[in-house]
């Protein structure tokens, strides 16, 4: 079963009522989910696949991420068919990626994705010549115990990185606001 484009709306649709300012970077996958498009057919709809990913912060407020061809980057990748809600691919990309790093974390932020945003170009252009696209749903995580050791992961380095070498100002500025919340909740 893969994910249905209904799934995808819905969570959409809730990111945008919280997020309303960034509804342009969305937009081209509304406008297919409302042709009917989903993320099987790419070329229609301007965004090559949907990918996950996770952003998990240790109890210091670290952010997991892994070396991928000589840049950090957070633990993520694209929706498969096996794959039944964005936030259960995230988990899945989460623990293919980190290994056993993805049974210490507890999910955060739930259904809704912290950020929802363009993903990394590929290197390999599509067959029109132009660049692979990707729209990226990331969900907040936390890591469960005070030390979760880094090292190697699947598919490269892991390590926990000050949450400001995120790859977006946007994502870093929604981090300082989760962490400003856990400070305000602790007393700090």
């Amino acid at each position: 079963m893969s994910i249905p484009n209904t799934h995808i709306r819905a969570v959409v649709d809730d990111y945008l009522e919280r997020f309303p300012k960034e509804a342009d970077t969305a937009a081209p996958l509304v406008r297919a989910l409302a042709g009917g498009l989903g993320p099987g057919s790419p070329e229609r709809w301007g965004v090559d696949h949907v990918t996950t990913g996770a952003v998990v912060l240790d109890p210091c407020w670290r952010v997991l991420m892994v070396r991928d061809r000589g840049s950090w980057m957070l633990p993520g990748g694209p929706v498969v068919e096996t794959d039944e809600s964005l936030h259960e691919a995230a988990r899945a990309r989460l623990a293919e990626v980190a290994g056993p790093v993805a049974g210490q974390v507890e999910e955060a932020s739930g259904d809704l994705p912290l950020d929802l945003g363009p993903g990394p170009v590929h290197d390999s252009p599509t067959s029109d010549g132009s660049e692979h696209r990707t729209l990226i749903f990331l969900y907040l995580y936390r890591a469960t115990a005070a030390t979760i050791p880094a090292g190697s992961g699947a598919f490269g380095d892991l390590a926990w990185r000050p949450h400001t070498d995120v790859p977006s100002a946007r994502l870093a500025a929604k981090i300082s606001q989760a962490l400003a919340t856990d400070r305000a909740t602790v007393g700090i």
